[in-house]
């Protein structure tokens, strides 16, 4: 049995990917094939991989749902083809929803778009973020079981809650 690759588990990666882009592109493909993702055998254009990651940020600011709805559906447009089945490597069939032997950077983007979009229609339209920590600011993708994750880290979350202890106590 295949599980569907376009949940959780690319948000996660264009968390990570978007929290610290890579700076070449041998490291975008060790990245992406840690994470699970097929590298193309052609040139990586990664340029184009960071020019992505800068609008799927704008999914995650986005300040309400109809605005983050409307710049996940352009990302969607832009990247995802027909529903298809695949048995590309002949490891059983499965889902793609994007074109074949696309460039690294469109397949991330519609692993990312796709993923994105069943994350947030599956859990919540409001399960990206900003960590509440001001000088932090990392992204995160809500996958907490309450949906109410404020934070990037366990680091960020204890360094905010002794920051308010602290300022109580005073």
């Amino acid at each position: 049995m295949h599980i569907n690759p376009y949940g959780e588990d690319p948000v996660r990666f264009a968390v990570e990917l978007a929290a610290d882009p890579p700076a070449t592109a041998e490291e975008l493909t060790v990245r992406c094939r840690a994470a699970g993702v097929e590298v193309p055998d052609r040139e990586i254009d990664l340029d184009d991989v960071r020019s992505f990651l800068v609008e799927w940020l704008g999914v995650v600011d986005a300040p309400d749902d109809v605005t983050r709805a409307d710049r996940l559906n352009e990302l969607l447009a832009a990247a995802s083809a027909y529903p298809r089945l695949t048995n590309h490597d002949g490891d059983g069939w499965h889902v793609h929803y994007r074109a074949p032997d696309l460039p690294l950077a469109g397949v991330l983007r519609a692993l990312i778009s796709v993923g994105t979009a069943l994350h947030l229609t599956g859990r919540g339209m409001h399960r990206l973020g900003r960590c509440a920590v001001d000088e932090c600011r990392r992204p995160f993708a809500d996958v907490s079981r309450t949906g109410r994750q404020r934070y990037c880290s366990p680091a960020c979350a204890n360094k905010d809650a002794v920051r308010r202890h602290r300022a109580r106590t005073r």
